[in-house]
């Protein structure tokens, strides 16, 4: 259990439930997108809830685990392709770090 305590292996689980998490979202928001087809005042309705404040700090999770899985995913592919480093921990501190950058500055935008 000594593992679990290991920034690698935290790493790894934040890549495994950020895949999950957009993997759920994703039915979600073409089932959104899809009222813009079939009914149009629905969308708007929904668009409105968008200024919630609530909607906007979900929006900054969903970015955060968006960019957290891309940097997990080219940090992954760095590790299989590039010669082995021991600096592991420091890309995934740096894909950590990378994404809670790129979503800050689209919650400021948002703001």
């Amino acid at each position: 259990m000594r593992y679990r305590n290991h920034p690698l292996w935290w790493a790894y689980l934040v890549h495994r439930v950020s895949g999950l998490a957009l993997a759920l979202f994703l039915p979600v928001h073409f089932l959104v997108l899809a009222q813009a087809l079939t009914a149009p005042e629905r969308l708007d309705r929904f668009l409105a809830l968008t200024e919630n404040p609530a909607v906007k700090l979900a929006e900054f999770a969903l970015v955060f685990g968006l960019a957290v899985h891309m940097f997990g995913g080219l940090r992954l592919l760095a590790l299989e392709w590039l010669p082995w480093t021991p600096r592991q921990k420091t890309l995934a501190a740096g894909a950590t770090a990378l994404s809670f950058l790129v979503s800050t500055t689209f919650l400021m935008q948002a703001i």
